[in-house]
This record gives C-alpha cells, structure tokens and sequence, in this order.
C-alpha cells in the first residue's frame, strides 16, 4: 500500500483518486469545493464533477492540499493548467523530498509557455517528476472500460513506478521518458478537437473530419520535433490516440466546445454557462507562442484561436485553411 495525494477534484482527479484507492492505496483527494469534500466524505459520491458515481469508501476529501499530500510517497496533480502553479505551491510544504510528483493535466501555462511537469520542477525542485497522458475519458475510465495511457518521466525508474502504482486489469499504463512529446500531444490535441466540433458543428462530413485529425497530427508533431520531442511518441496513445478519442468522442468537452461555437455561440458566453474548463481554448494562444519560438507554423491552430478570441465565422476558417498555398504532404 502506496500513501498517495491527489490535488484536483474534478472528473479526471476524481477518477483517478478513486482508480488509486480500490487498488489498495491510501489515497487522499484535495478539492478546491467544500461540498465536494463534504460529498466525498459522507456520501462517497462527487456530485458536481462525477455524478452518480459510487467512489471506494476508503477515499478521503480533504479542504487543505498540505495535509492531502503531508507524507505522501506518490503525488499527482489533476489541477487545471491555469491555476496548476498556485495549488503546487499552496501544497508545497506538505510533499516529501522523495516524492513522485505526477502531471496529470493536459495544458501548456499561458504565461511562461511551460509544459505541467515544467512548472512542477520549477515549483518542487527537489522531486522527480512525471506526467501521465494518453486517450481516457474520466467516466469510461472510472466504468471500467479498458483503457491505455502513457506515464513518461526523465527517469524509467520513476516512470515505472508510477506505470505500477496505476496499472489494473482494466487501466493499461506504458512507460516512456519522452516527458515533452507525451504531454504536448495531450495539450495540443484538445485545440485540434475543438476544431473537429466545428465541422460537426457545421454539418460536414467525414472527408473534412479525417483530413482535420491527419494535418493536426502533422502539426502537433512538427512543433513537439521542434521541442525536442521524439515524433514517434505521436504516433502512439498519447499523440494519435489520444487526438482520435477528443476529437470523435461525445464526451469530449473540446469537441463540445466547437460544436458551440459552430452553431453561433460566443466563447466567453459558452465558458461563463459551464463550471468544467474545456483546455483547448486556453492552450491554442500558448501553442502558437510556443510555435513563434520555434519558428512552426500551426495553421489549424491558428484558426481555432482568431475563432475563439477574434470572432473569425467558423465557415470563413475552414475556408482559409483549404486555400493555403499547397504545399508537399512532408514539410518542415
């Protein structure tokens, strides 16, 4: 039995939390919202975030992150990309200097165009960090459907003890210690996935669908090459598999958000109606500074961003990225 901290209690902190526990871990869950920690506690149910869904009697809610972590062997950190930095901080003097801190948000910070795990070691220099990524939507997970991911740290040492903390017949984890091409593709896959809702949005067919996931694929790889990433990596679960599920699936938020905004809605109205963060939108901006770093053109990114931030009608975007200036399949 692992002592294990979780910082972030909405769907996927929830059902990793929950994962964690019913495998035999002492697991103590931090929630930013009383009555999730009220809910947990008396209940074992999350009803804002995971509704209906019975949570290991074993799992304990708590209100202050430094006690959610104090002694903790393994930490991960489920926060949103926005507001990561600032809960590794307020946590920070309850982790160990052996711990495992594990990313398991999918974003890039806005401000220092930091990857998660980088602005964890710029918080916590002192642990090994990981990041764990790959196509898992947090009901399927949390039903038991079989699903496969990918932890990366620099280490394999660390990246394997957190492939075993995780691992169960259901919940496949594959170690890898390309930290970088792991969570770039889970961060920029939620942007081309808010692309996909648009064309579902707009009543296009699969042609246009197939052709959207392949060129963004291409530019998620060209950046992460850009980066120092390995392109393989996006050709396994945290790069392709990740971007088919949020970019097909009903449960993606992203895909949700672009059908919204396909059919008319302004983004700042759709973020203000919905209490979950859809992180496609906060990450296109940092994606394309990233890109500007790099000298990497991101055409669709920069379409789904002018759409979000610059009121560009969804059907002029689509338009404009099939009248770019052609070019060979295989460029850099």
């Amino acid at each position: 039995m692992t002592d294990i901290g979780v910082l972030g209690a909405g769907s996927w902190g929830t059902t990793l939390a929950d994962l964690l526990a019913r495998q035999g871990h002492r697991v103590r869950l931090w929630a930013h919202e009383s009555e999730v920690v009220t809910a947990v506690n008396a209940t074992h149910e999350n009803p804002v975030f995971l509704p209906g869904c019975a949570l290991a009697p074993t799992l304990e809610a708590l209100a202050d992150p430094v006690k959610a972590v104090r002694g903790a062997a393994l930490v991960v950190v489920v926060a949103p990309s926005h507001v990561l930095r600032g809960v590794v901080e307020r946590a920070r003097a309850g982790i160990e200097a052996g711990a495992i801190v594990v990313s398991a948000t999918k974003g890039i910070e806005a401000a220092s165009l930091r990857l998660m795990s980088e602005v964890i070691e710029a918080t916590l220099p002192a642990n090994s960090v990981a990041a764990i990524s790959g196509p898992s939507f947090a009901l399927e997970v949390y039903q038991g459907q079989p699903t496969a991911v990918v932890a990366a740290a620099a280490k394999p040492s660390a990246a394997e003890l957190v492939q075993s903390a995780f691992t169960t017949p259901r919940f496949r984890v594959y170690s890898s210690t390309d930290v970088i091409g792991v969570q770039l593709g889970g961060a920029l896959k939620n942007i081309v996935a808010i692309a996909a809702g648009i064309l579902d949005g707009l009543g296009l067919g699969n042609n246009p669908r197939a052709a959207l996931i392949t060129r963004g694929l291409a530019e998620i790889t060209r950046l992460g090459r850009a980066m120092g990433a390995d392109p393989l990596t996006f050709a396994g679960l945290a790069g392709m598999g990740d971007l088919i599920l949020t970019s097909t699936g009903a449960l993606s938020r992203n895909r949700t958000l672009g059908i919204a905004l396909a059919k008319g809605e302004r983004y700042e109205d759709y973020a203000a109606a919905h209490r979950t963060v859809a992180e496609g939108a906060t990450t296109a901006r940092a994606a394309l500074a990233l890109a500007a770093r790099h000298s990497v053109e991101l055409p669709i990114c920069a379409q789904v961003a002018a759409i979000l931030f610059e009121g560009r009608p969804p059907r002029q975007a689509v338009g404009e990225l099939m009248d770019r200036t052609p070019k060979a399949e295989q460029w850099q």
